[in-house]
């Protein structure tokens, strides 16, 4: 399963010294994930994702994130930093399951 997707990025309010970013996925996206993913996620939650952006790729994980009712996407300091994008910037991404 693959999403693309338009997203703002945002400072997790728990940690906010720590710097931690992230992209909320769409919530209809989300839903169709919890329904594929069934028992298959790995500690808190998580599965694991391939993400494109921009010109960066890489492997990590989303989290369900039960106040938002949908996954999250942490986005690495190095890939804002070559992306030249942070908090409050809108990034288009794309972001395939590998778990299922």
């Amino acid at each position: 399963m693959v999403i693309d997707f338009d997203a703002e990025l945002w400072i997790w309010d728990a940690r906010r010294d720590d710097s931690w970013i992230f992209v909320s996925l769409p919530t209809e996206a989300s839903e169709e994930i919890r329904d594929l993913a069934g028992g298959v996620r790995r500690g808190f939650g998580s599965l694991r994702v391939r993400v494109k952006l921009g010109g960066s790729t890489w492997t990590t994980s989303i989290f369900p994130d039960a106040a938002r009712g949908c996954f999250v996407l942490p986005l690495k300091r190095a890939v804002r930093k070559a992306e030249a994008i942070d908090a409050g910037d809108t990034a288009t991404l794309s972001v395939e399951l590998i778990d299922l």
